[in-house]
This record gives C-alpha cells, sequence and structure tokens, in this order.
C-alpha cells in the first residue's frame, strides 16, 4: 500500500476522533453507511442553536418515547421473596409470533448472487434505520436473512431494530442465531444483554454484557454492564443467603432425628434392662441357669438382681463375652432342660453357678 495513502488515511481517522460532527457532513454518507454495516457506533452530532429539529437525516435517527415505567411487582412476605430490586426501565415482554429467521439448516447453497441480494438489503435496511424508519428497516433485514441465513451480524442488527421498537423476547431470540452461527462475535451480546436488561433478567444481562466487553470493548455496552451488575450482585447474595439458610435448617432437621433416634435406642435400651431375666415365657418352677428363674413370669422375684444389675459383675460380663457361653445360654434361654447337654463343660457350670449364687439357689441339672 502507498504510504502516502496510509499517512493520509492516518491523518483524517485523527480529524475524525478530534471532531466527529465530520461524519455527518452529506458527502459522508457512504462512510458513514460502511461503519454502521462493520457495527460501528456514530457519535450523534451535537445540537447547537442552529441545529434542525425533527428527524434531521443529518442527525442521529429520533428515539421512539421512552415506554411508561414499570411497576415493580408486588413482592410476598415469603423470607426467599424479600428482595427489593429498582425496576426502572423493565418493560412488558413481548409476545408476539417468533419472527422468520431464514432456512438456516435446509439451505444447500448461498450462492453470489444471493449473498449480493443480501448486502443490497442490508444497505438499504441501515439506510432506512439512519432516517428512523424501523419497521421499514425490520423488514429490509429479514429480506436480507433470508437471501443469506449465515451471517450472524445480519441477525444482530435486527436484533438492534428490535430493541429500538421494545421487543427484547424477539431480540434475544435473533441474538441466540447469531451466537450459533458465530459465538465470537460481540454484537450479539451486546444486544442480548440490552434485551435481558429490559426484561429485568439482571444475571443474564450482566453475563452478556461483559463478554461482549470482553470481545469487543465499547463504552455504551461498558456503561449499561455498570448499571446492572449491582443488581445481579445483589441476587446472588440473596440467593446464597438462603441457601446457607436452607442448609442450616437441613443440618438442624438431621441432628434433631439423631437426637430422636437415639432417644428411642435409649427407651429401647431400658425396657430391655428392665426385663425379666431369662426372657422365656414358660411360667416358673422350670430348670435353668438358676432354679426357679426360667422366665420368671411375674417378673424378677423380689431381692433377686435385675439382668442390668447381673452385667455389673466383671466375671459374668466377661462370660458373656465368650461366644461359646452365649451360644449355650441362648440354647438354655430357649429350653431350660438343655441345660443338662452342659454338665461337663465347666465354663459353662461355671457361668451356672455363678449366676445361681447371685439368685441364691442351686443348679438343677
Amino acid at each position: 500500500m502507498d504510504p502516502r495513502k496510509v499517512t493520509e488515511l492516518k491523518v483524517f481517522v485523527e480529524m475524525c476522533e478530534a471532531s466527529p460532527e465530520i461524519l455527518h457532513l452529506p458527502e459522508m454518507s457512504f462512510f458513514r453507511t460502511w461503519l454502521l454495516g462493520m457495527g460501528a457506533t456514530i457519535p450523534p452530532l451535537p445540537k447547537t442553536g442552529k441545529s434542525c429539529q425533527g428527524g434531521c437525516p443529518c442527525g442521529p435517527p429520533p428515539k421512539s418515547a421512552p415506554p411508561p415505567e414499570a411497576e415493580a411487582p408486588v413482592l410476598s412476605e415469603n423470607e426467599e421473596s424479600d428482595i427489593e430490586m429498582d425496576m426502572e426501565g423493565v418493560i412488558e415482554p413481548d409476545t408476539d409470533e417468533p419472527q422468520e429467521m431464514g432456512e438456516f439448516d435446509t439451505i444447500a447453497e448461498v450462492t453470489d448472487e444471493m449473498m449480493d441480494e443480501a448486502d443490497e438489503k442490508k444497505i438499504a435496511a441501515i439506510n432506512a434505520l439512519g432516517e428512523g424508519d424501523l419497521p421499514k428497516a425490520l423488514d429490509l433485514f429479514t429480506e436480507a436473512i433470508k437471501r443469506n441465513p449465515c451471517v450472524a451480524i445480519m441477525y444482530a442488527k435486527r436484533a438492534s431494530v428490535f430493541i429500538q421498537m421494545q421487543k427484547p423476547n424477539a431480540a434475544i431470540r435473533d441474538c441466540d442465531r447469531a451466537i450459533s452461527i458465530n459465538p465470537d462475535s460481540a454484537q450479539p451480546y451486546k444486544w442480548r444483554g440490552k434485551a435481558h436488561r429490559l426484561l429485568g433478567h439482571w444475571e443474564e444481562a450482566a453475563k452478556d454484557l461483559a463478554t461482549a466487553c470482553k470481545l469487543d470493548y465499547d463504552e455504551d455496552t461498558s456503561a449499561m454492564l455498570k448499571e446492572v451488575q449491582p443488581k445481579a450482585q445483589k441476587i446472588i447474595e440473596h440467593r446464597r443467603k438462603y441457601e446457607r439458610k436452607r442448609e442450616e435448617k437441613e443440618v438442624k432437621e438431621k441432628q434433631e432425628r439423631v437426637k430422636k433416634a437415639r432417644e428411642e435406642h435409649a427407651r429401647a435400651q431400658r425396657e430391655e434392662d428392665a426385663r425379666p431375666f431369662g426372657g422365656g415365657g414358660g411360667g416358673g418352677g422350670g430348670g435353668g441357669f438358676f432354679p426357679g428363674a426360667g422366665g420368671f413370669p411375674e417378673g424378677t422375684p423380689a431381692g433377686m438382681p435385675g439382668f442390668s444389675e447381673l452385667l455389673k459383675d466383671p466375671e459374668l460380663l466377661n462370660a458373656m463375652k465368650d461366644p461359646e457361653v452365649m451360644t449355650a445360654f441362648q440354647d438354655v434361654a430357649q429350653n431350660p432342660a438343655n441345660i443338662s447337654k452342659y454338665q461337663n463343660n465347666p465354663k459353662i457350670m461355671a457361668l451356672v453357678t455363678k449366676l445361681s449364687s447371685k439368685f441364691g439357689a442351686p443348679p438343677q441339672p
């Protein structure tokens, strides 16, 4: 490239930075169209005492009347709905039928002729947008998309029109398609973030606007991000607060269940300790480890120790830990006559003698 041309271009760019109103000169219309087509934002023409009024073609597109302020929703008294949020600028969601998206999934090939036609429609749409004719711009962008449905910026441009027409849901659909085509383009995230902001979706808006700034920083997107971020953070902190409360509630309920289980276990243990020793219900007079005590149908006789008292004897407690002794104990408890099987087992008979001495009676063969 000719170095002189590059130098001249550099001087021209510096001149535009110093005096942006140059871009609004009639002879610069071709340059404005190219900048808008590339997704640039042209600074509005500064107002002066002699500036023309209304929809002047040399100024920025006229803005539609601001929507009526949406009333803040009445929050319930439920503790999880007690967050207060400034809902200024939030509008009711649009409920129009989904817009035409082009045959993105079925089109076999976009020919050069189709691409040229799409570019013509796009330029015409940008010109209509500059003139403030939003419905015409919308129709032209749709025609461009139908001819070439594979260009992400086309959907992002139409989304920007939907935003100006206060149709955030339609804008979100366009941005979703644009991102599916090119996830590295900042424009779809920018307009989807603005759409979410109009709907009061603070977390989604903050996420999309932050992504847009990361991909291609611009002041307008950054300013809106600074507006929505505190609200998004407030919601996140609110959610964390009640997540902690739910976790604390679950821990407390678990502790209560454990406490009740332990109390139930202790109650059952007390009942077991109070039960007559021998456990059988076969009536008195039968033989066993101790005569006349086989089941104690009327409870442990007065003056005789209970089961819990017996287990305080170290010698008996150690004997009960012996699997052989416990097997014999269960056998005799079920049928006292089975004691005869253990007459020649000194270990078993030692326990029988010990128990009999506790109950003050000799063992029965």
